[in-house]
C-alpha cells in the first residue's frame, strides 16, 4: 500500500464506531525499515498511533480498537518526528555517493508497517528502491546500499 493512498483516509474506532481522525503523516524507523506510527489530524485524543495499536489498515480505513490509544509522540517517536526523520521529498543517495533521486512516496505492507520500497521521481520517471536497501535517514538525504 502506498502512503498516498492512505493519506487522509479516516481513523475509525471500532467500539464507538466513530471517526476520530485522518491519516496525515507516517514515522519510519530506519533501523527497523518500518512505519512504527501513523500521525492524525483533527482529533480529540492525541496525534499519534503506535503501528503495533492498530487493528487494521483497510482499503477505506484505518482502525483502533478505541481512542484511548491515541496520544502524543513518545520519546523515539518524536526524534523520528523531526524533519531530519522525514523521508518524502528528500534527496537519496546510495552508500557510494550516486545521486539517485528524491522520495516521492513509500509503499508499506499494511499488515506489518514493514517499508517494502521506497518510491522515487516523478510520474515519468518513476522507479522504485526495495525498502531493504534503506541504511539511513538524516537532514540532508536518505541513504541506500548501492547495487
Amino acid at each position: 500500500m502506498r502512503y498516498s493512498d492512505l493519506k487522509g483516509r479516516k481513523l475509525v474506532d471500532t467500539t464507538s464506531a466513530d471517526t476520530v481522525g485522518k491519516v496525515d503523516g507516517f514515522l519510519l524507523d530506519p533501523a527497523t525499515r518500518s512505519v512504527v506510527a501513523l500521525e492524525f489530524k483533527k482529533t480529540d485524543h492525541g496525534s499519534v498511533v503506535a503501528w503495533s495499536d492498530l487493528t487494521a489498515v483497510g482499503a477505506d480505513a484505518v482502525t483502533i480498537a478505541e481512542a484511548t490509544v491515541l496520544g502524543d509522540h513518545d520519546e523515539r517517536q518524536s526524534d523520528l518526528a523531526t524533519k531530519d526523520g522525514a523521508v518524502l521529498k528528500k534527496r537519496v543517495l546510495s552508500d557510494a555517493g550516486e545521486d539517485l533521486g528524491s522520495v516521492h512516496d513509500i509503499d508499506l505492507d499494511p499488515e506489518t508497517g514493514a517499508l517494502v520500497e521506497l518510491i522515487l521521481g516523478s510520474k515519468k520517471d518513476r522507479r522504485s528502491i526495495a525498502g531493504s536497501r534503506l541504511l539511513g535517514v538524516g537532514s540532508y538525504a536518505v541513504v541506500v546500499a548501492a547495487e
